[in-house]
């Protein structure tokens, strides 16, 4: 019995779920890592407290439980009305942010303090400096290890599957309690899905990795 043939629609369900969480998921981190990157290196004292603290707390926190967290207690704190595939996004999204943040960090630690004092010179504000001088050439050095951080988020978006959001482990834990088929074919067209996932991702940011690169 072909198992992908069979149940084609679900498959095609689940991977739709799984592209769409981690692309969603993926935006909110970047947009996140990049804002608490930021936080992290300001000259205000209260946002670099906050960055840190952020960055602290989810990078040690399991993904598990910040799912248990946002999907049980954003409803008791009178947060209801959720969908379950946008809890998710929040909670992946957040989890990812941290360990962007701590790459576009890394990023914009190799960047010359020069850059940044002969910027402030000429009466640029810190905003300015960071986005028209520090974070285009920080971008060169992150872009390699974000990458390899959404291919992780794509991977954890199987535990998504745990609290009722179509995605690829969904499908596997469905077929799995079906009878009649092979355990091992349904985790090797599982396995596959993910890997054309992940292969993508890894593409599009050796595109990007040899678009910024330094001309030598």
């Amino acid at each position: 019995m072909n198992v992908l043939s069979d149940n084609f629609a679900m498959f095609r369900e689940g991977f739709v779920g799984t592209v769409e969480l981690t692309a969603l998921s993926a935006l909110l981190a970047l947009v996140l890592g990049t804002l608490v990157a930021a936080f992290r290196v300001s000259p205000v004292p209260a946002l670099r407290i906050f960055g840190t603290a952020w960055v602290t707390l989810l990078r040690n926190t399991p993904l598990v439980l910040l799912f248990l967290a946002v999907t049980l207690g954003l409803p008791a704190l009178g947060l209801k009305g959720w969908d379950s595939f946008w809890l998710a996004v929040m909670a992946l999204g957040c989890y990812t942010s941290a360990f962007i943040c701590e790459a576009i960090r890394s990023g914009i630690n190799t960047v010359p303090v020069g850059q940044a004092e002969a910027a402030r010179s000429i009466g640029m504000t810190f905003s300015q400096t960071l986005g028209q001088i520090v974070l285009p050439q920080a971008a060169r050095t992150a872009i390699p290890p974000i990458g390899s951080l959404l291919i992780a988020l794509a991977k954890n978006t199987a535990i998504a599957s745990g609290f009722n959001v179509t995605e690829l482990g969904s499908v596997q834990k469905t077929l799995n309690a079906a009878s009649g088929y092979n355990i091992y074919v349904i985790f090797l067209w599982i396995a596959i899905c993910y890997i054309i996932i992940t292969f993508t991702i890894s593409g599009i940011f050796r595109l990007l990795e040899n678009r910024l690169a330094v001309a030598r």
